[in-house]
C-alpha cells in the first residue's frame, strides 16, 4: 500500500470521527459529556456549551472533508496540523480543571497526536511530489 493510500485512509478516519463526534455532541450531548474528562458539566441552559463543541467539530470535519474530497492534499496537511490544536486545547482544559488525567492524555492527547501525525505524513507526501515535479535549477542537469 502506498504512502498516499495510507494517508488517505488516516485522513478519512479523522474526518469521519470528527463528524461523528460533532453530531453526537449536538444530538446526544448528555451521553458524550462524561467521556470528555471534566469533573463537572454545565446544567440547565449551560448544556448549550456542549452543542457549541459539536458545531465546532462538525465545522472542522467539513473543512477537512472538502479538502480531502477535492484533492487539495497539501492544504489538507496544513489544516490537519491546525485542527490538532483543538484536541490539544481540550487536553489542557481537562488538566487545568482537575479532570480525568486518563481522558486528557488517552483521549484528547492521543487524538491530537494522531491528527498531527496524519497532517505531517500528508505534507511529507505532497512535499516529495513537489520535489519530483520541480524543474532542475538552471545550469544543473535534469
Amino acid at each position: 500500500m502506498s504512502l498516499k493510500n495510507v494517508n488517505t485512509v488516516l485522513a478519512t478516519a479523522v474526518v469521519l470521527f470528527t463528524l461523528y463526534l460533532g453530531t453526537s455532541f449536538i444530538l446526544i450531548p448528555a451521553t458524550q459529556a462524561p467521556g470528555f474528562g471534566l469533573p463537572t458539566w454545565p446544567s440547565g441552559d449551560g448544556g448549550g456549551f456542549l452543542n457549541v463543541k459539536g458545531s465546532r467539530e462538525i465545522a472542522m470535519g467539513l473543512a477537512m472533508g472538502v479538502l480531502l474530497v477535492t484533492g487539495h492534499r497539501r492544504a489538507l496537511g496544513w489544516v490537519l496540523l491546525m485542527v490538532a490544536v483543538a484536541p490539544f486545547g481540550d487536553m489542557a482544559i481537562v488538566l487545568a480543571h482537575h479532570g480525568s488525567t486518563a481522558a486528557a492524555f488517552g483521549v484528547h492527547g492521543l487524538t491530537s497526536a494522531l491528527i498531527a501525525v496524519t497532517g505531517l505524513l500528508i505534507l511529507r507526501e505532497t512535499g516529495k511530489a513537489q520535489e519530483a515535479a520541480a524543474p532542475a535549477p538552471a545550469g544543473q542537469p535534469a
